[in-house]
């Protein structure tokens, strides 16, 4: 099996061939990077995804958050239903975790409120 990806690791945007073996071997070319490789292995196997929302305040405004690290992208849904169903105390800060270990990573403020 063959796929084609762009690699997002970086601004370089190669174009990526991930060619999937009947053993399970994976080769990549086209990556000027180790970075790429990673990527392109990673993306075929299993995708992650880091996810970026809002979660409501106690005084009603929005917080940004996203998760401090890539989930599995079969959980982003999972997720959002995690962060709907959050209130933050104010105040809170940048890097100030709001929900711990969700899926292996935790979802994070982004923004500072008061």
């Amino acid at each position: 099996m063959e796929r084609k990806l762009t690699c997002i690791v970086c601004p370089l945007g190669c174009e990526l061939v991930v060619t999937i073996e009947d053993n399970n071997v994976i080769k990549v070319c086209g990556n000027t990077c180790k970075r790429g490789e990673v990527y392109a292995k990673n993306e075929c196997t299993c995708p992650k995804r880091t996810v970026t929302s809002t979660a409501m305040c106690d005084n009603g405004s929005l917080v940004s958050v996203k998760t401090d690290s890539p989930i599995p992208k079969e959980k982003i849904y999972e997720c959002m239903q995690i962060i709907n169903s959050v209130t933050v105390k104010l105040p809170v800060a940048v890097g100030d975790i709001i929900v711990k270990d969700v899926f292996g990573s935790n979802i994070v403020a982004t923004q500072n409120r008061s």
